[in-house]
């Protein structure tokens, strides 16, 4: 079992920075696949970015060069940082858990979801 709790996030102005965190419970974190996923208003959920446990991070199109996703394995935490923001970015943002070395970009594939933390960037 993995139990997820993230952090950050707020309203911020376009073109600032946010980093969220994801802390997650249990030992299984080593060998865990974590992603980020967002959900906006009236949209379907939608890949952010994730990265295997091997370390190997994928970025989603619309995130890609202002995005990155990384982990403190003895902090047992998941982060993503948000660089250049964009008003199309607000939503919801939601971190994820699969216990299987390589990450998925399907949603549905992530058993262990965080509680979602809204990030809102204004014009």
């Amino acid at each position: 079992q993995v139990q997820l709790v993230q952090s950050g996030g707020g309203l911020v102005q376009a073109g600032e920075s946010l980093r969220l965190s994801c802390g997650a419970s249990g030992s299984t974190f080593g060998v865990t696949a974590m992603g980020w996923f967002r959900q906006a208003p009236g949209k379907q959920r939608e890949l952010v970015a994730i990265q295997s446990n091997n370390g190997e991070t994928t970025v989603g199109e619309s995130a890609k060069g202002r995005f990155a996703i990384s982990r403190d394995i003895a902090k047992n935490t998941e982060y993503l940082q948000m660089n250049s923001l964009k008003p199309e970015d607000t939503a919801v943002y939601y971190c994820a858990a699969r216990l299987e070395p390589l990450a998925s970009y399907r949603s549905y594939e992530y058993a262990y979801w965080g509680q979602g933390t809204q990030v809102t960037v204004s014009s």
